[in-house]
Order: C-alpha cells, then structure tokens, then sequence
C-alpha cells in the first residue's frame, strides 16, 4: 500500500473557496461524493449539528454519529446577496437560507435554478449535493 499522508486535506474539495484544508469532520467531504448531505447527532443527548460538529455542545461527548440531511425542510428565512465576501464575487446575485427539519436547521444556498419570484417562506425544499464549474463540492437547496 501507498504512503498515507500526513495531512487530511480532504476538506479542501469542498465549496467554492476553502479557507480550510482540515477540519475534524472532514468525512463530510466523503459523503459529498457519495451524493449525500450529511450531518452528525449525540446518541448520548440526541441533539443534532448542521454543519456537522466533532464535539457535542450539551454533553460535550466526542462519539457523535452521521446521520443523512434526507427529505423535505421547510424554509425559514431567505436573502439574496447583492454583495459577497471574497471569492464569491462572480456568482452575485445568488440566495442564501435556512430550512428546519424539525430535530435540526440547514444553513445555505438556494440553487441558481430557482427563480426568485418561485422563492417562499413556508415553501418545501430539499437540500442536494451540487457540483461547482471547477469541480469543488457544495449543497444547495432545490424546490420538491
């Protein structure tokens, strides 16, 4: 078998700009390339992260599980940027939000598809794994 690196830089494959290369959770990337949104829960407290956490918060256990962001949410919030940070200049405008799925909330991006006048509080949304023009990973939220 090949070397093993020494650093995990897997995280770096993920969104349009990484300002990370490592993370405690960088198996979220694997399953970016599986085609699923992942997020992780505390068996011993039962609260669940998104984004995925290492650490529970409440119990502060480190032996947290992956669960699937699988289904429908339903949006929260909503805003359409007219003015992004650095490395997201070239994809303005563009909407971000938050959908609730009962047990936890996803923060991110609407899908460049969905039509601003289509846009709802209330509505259902499906969170999905989207692949960028330079082949970085991301999720987006797209109309059920």
């Amino acid at each position: 078998m090949g070397k093993k690196p020494d650093k995990d830089i897997r995280f770096s494959k993920f969104g349009t700009v990484s300002f990370t290369q490592t993370t405690g959770v960088n198996d979220f990337v694997d399953h970016l390339e599986d085609s699923k949104v992942m997020g992780t829960r505390c068996p011993a407290c039962n609260l669940s992260f998104f984004p995925p956490r290492r650490d529970c918060c409440g119990c502060l256990s480190s032996d947290l599980e992956w669960f699937e962001v699988a289904g429908t949410g339903k949006l929260v919030t909503y805003s359409q940027l007219k003015f992004g940070p650095i490395g997201f200049e070239e994809d303005l405008p563009y909407s971000i939000a938050l959908l609730d799925y009962g047990d936890y909330r996803v923060f991110g991006r609407i899908a460049d598809e969905v039509a601003q006048e289509d846009i709802k509080i209330g509505m259902p949304m499906k969170t999905v794994v989207n692949t960028l023009s330079n082949g970085q990973l991301n999720y987006v939220f797209q109309k059920t």
